[in-house]
């Protein structure tokens, strides 16, 4: 067996993707930190054996289950040069992987700020050609200076999904919330961790930057939040800050509207809530949510503070693993479920919102899931109102769908 690798791979948790290759579905799997350029592209007919590889099973254990629960065969020569590709794209945790996260979190965590990982790619790079977009996408919305709900802002569900499709979202929730905006001190950032492990809650020293500079990392509150959160812990999955995109995206918005004043971030990854929405446990039992929302909940009861949940909704169709692409009728369903979840945040309500996704066993797969659930928690009884809902197009057939909804909340 080749040496290189390990002898139980154990796959990282990674957001896959189904795409079409040469007339065959493939499963698409690449680095989500970006420490690779290598992608792999995984025939149907042989993608099961990447759920085998848990760290529990051997190379020959892995062969062994594929042909008595699928009936795929491969040799141990197959599979090993399988295991090797995936380790070349640092997709296998226990291999590679290890030795360039250490070399990558170091050099992150001496440079001055986290730069943007994203800009030139989702967003112009230079500070005026950023303004000058945002600008037109603003320009483009509906303004309205009336609002239904009462009270000081105190919450934000924003869009992490590129400016591309979701713009005008991005838009007419940041230009409704722009108001108030004028006096927030603070902000707490929670972002989805597309390949954070279940219930974590992950903080950095780094202060986030954009075109526009950086925006400083409230150093002492997150200091006081890893000392509740068990110390080293907190920073566990520290190096997915790195090129993560739901915190940016969230973050490019409020320094376009805060740029001339001093505001203070907080931000935090918030990791799968699989173990939740499988009916295995509850939020607190894994992680450190609790911890994390008695030293922040108390945080911003005594200061002026907005908590945005960077969390799309749904991600459904062949693109993300489900069988069948959208139809009219599909979209429609889509839609009533979005909106029974959409009004429990509108609501204030975190149980609500969570046990939709219970009982629907996670099928629309909520990305932002625990990030909005977390919230909801820290502002209890906050209630609000919604913006810009709408289902934008996840491949080229229009047969997948990630839904967005902007909402504000108040604390009334």
């Amino acid at each position: 067996m080749n040496t290189n690798i390990p002898e139980r791979p154990r796959l990282r948790p990674v957001e896959p993707h189904w795409i079409e290759h040469q007339g065959m579905p493939c499963l698409y799997l690449r680095d989500p930190l970006n420490l690779s350029d290598f992608t792999i592209l995984l025939p149907q007919s042989v993608a099961p054996a990447v759920a085998l590889m848990d760290g529990e099973r051997t190379i020959a254990e892995i062969r062994t289950s594929l042909a008595l629960r699928a009936g795929i065969t491969m040799t141990d020569a197959n599979l090993t040069d399988m295991v090797a590709q995936l380790d070349r794209a640092l997709l296998i945790e226990n291999g590679a992987y290890v030795g360039a996260v250490a070399e990558a979190l170091n050099a992150y965590r001496e440079a001055e700020y986290r730069p943007p990982s994203h800009a030139g790619a989702v967003y112009p790079e230079r500070a005026d050609e950023l303004a000058e977009t945002l600008n037109g996408y603003l320009a483009a919305v509906h303004s309205s200076s009336e609002r239904s709900a009462t009270g000081s802002l105190v919450g934000m569900v924003c869009p992490h999904i590129d400016y591309n499709r979701g713009h005008a979202t991005y838009a007419e929730v940041w230009q409704a919330a722009a108001p108030d905006l004028a006096d927030v001190e603070l902000v707490v950032i929670l972002g989805t961790n597309h390949s954070g492990s279940p219930g974590s809650v992950t903080l950095t020293r780094q202060s986030y930057a954009t075109p526009y500079g950086a925006l400083p990392n409230d150093t002492e509150i997150v200091d006081r939040l890893a000392d509740a959160m068990d110390g080293a812990g907190a920073f566990g999955e520290e190096i997915h800050h790195t090129s993560e995109h739901s915190i940016e995206l969230a973050a490019v918005w409020l320094h376009h509207f805060t740029r001339s004043r001093d505001v203070k971030v907080v931000p935090a990854l918030c990791g799968s809530f699989a173990h939740v929405t499988s009916g295995v446990s509850e939020p607190g039992d894994i992680g450190r949510l609790d911890a994390f929302i008695d030293v922040m909940g108390g945080v911003i009861a005594q200061r002026r503070a907005l908590v945005i949940a960077a969390g799309d909704l749904a991600h459904v169709g062949p693109a993300f693993g489900d069988r069948l692409p959208l139809d009219a009728d599909a979209r429609s369903n889509l839609a009533t479920a979005d909106q029974k979840s959409i009004d429990a945040i509108l609501a204030g309500d975190p149980e609500a919102f969570l046990d939709l996704s219970r009982q629907e066993e996670d099928a629309r797969k909520i990305c932002g899931l625990s990030a909005i659930y977390l919230t909801l928690r820290l502002l209890q009884g906050a209630q609000g109102e919604a913006f810009g809902y709408d289902q934008c197009p996840a491949d080229d057939q229009n047969g997948s769908a990630v839904s967005i909804v902007g909402a504000l909340l108040y604390d009334g």
